[in-house]
């Protein structure tokens, strides 16, 4: 059997169905992302305008240094993904794998950044709603000094650790393909005319980072930095 016979699959007339296949179901799925996080979306935008002092008031106690770091990592890992999906369209195995390992390795940074370093100090600074949430010190004096209700400034640290959480399991699930197709491609299992895999690997992992994008802005940067 050649090796593009083998890289369609049965189902499939030729290698061309296949990727419209593929890229469709990907597409597909991420529309239905967009509307999962749109939703979420929506009801920050609601009650930010609501309750926009309160909102003030948490997003400045939010380490915008670990926000900026987490996007600088995650563009960065845009960068070395497409270029591992160039790298397996041409076939070169090598830089598809030094690729796919900088994503990984990038991915990893993130999440180790966002549990051991951001969600550490909210927890230490008493911020976790429903498990440690009770401002205290120079943490309570700043909410006071913007006039802002303390129950407030919890509901935007929820919507902060729903809206980051669940990015951050995207995270955990793309860190996860990544390693598989890194097993994939050290074993050879790629080539020009069966790259499907690592293309519709880079739409989510694009996917996962512009939502980053959006979340750093609305969460980090409300009112500014002075």
């Amino acid at each position: 059997m050649s090796n593009h016979a083998a890289a369609v699959a049965h189902q499939f007339d030729d290698a061309f169905q296949q990727h419209d296949a593929a890229t469709l179901g990907m597409w597909v799925f991420l529309t239905t992302e967009v509307l999962f996080f749109g939703g979420l979306f929506t009801g920050y935008t609601i009650y930010r305008h609501l309750y926009l002092p309160a909102f003030e008031a948490g997003s400045h106690l939010l380490d915008v240094r670990f926000g900026a770091a987490n996007t600088l990592i995650l563009i960065c890992s845009s960068l070395t993904m497409a270029l591992a999906v160039h790298a397996a369209q041409l076939g070169h195995r090598k830089s598809l794998m030094t690729f796919l390992a900088f994503t990984l390795i990038l991915g990893l940074l993130f999440i180790f950044i966002k549990l051991a370093f951001e969600w550490r100090h909210d927890y230490i600074e008493h911020l976790v709603p429903g498990i440690n949430f009770a401002p205290e010190g120079e943490t309570l004096a700043a909410i006071q000094a913007r006039h802002a209700p303390v129950n407030y400034v919890e509901l935007f640290m929820i919507f902060y650790f729903i809206m980051t959480g669940i990015h951050a399991l995207h995270m955990v699930v793309g860190v996860g393909i990544l390693t598989t197709l890194l097993i994939m491609a050290y074993r050879g299992r790629f080539s020009p005319e069966r790259c499907n895999p690592i293309e519709m690997a880079g739409l989510y992992w694009h996917f996962v980072d512009i939502v980053w994008i959006f979340l750093f802005p609305l969460l980090y940067l409300i009112g500014g930095r002075y």
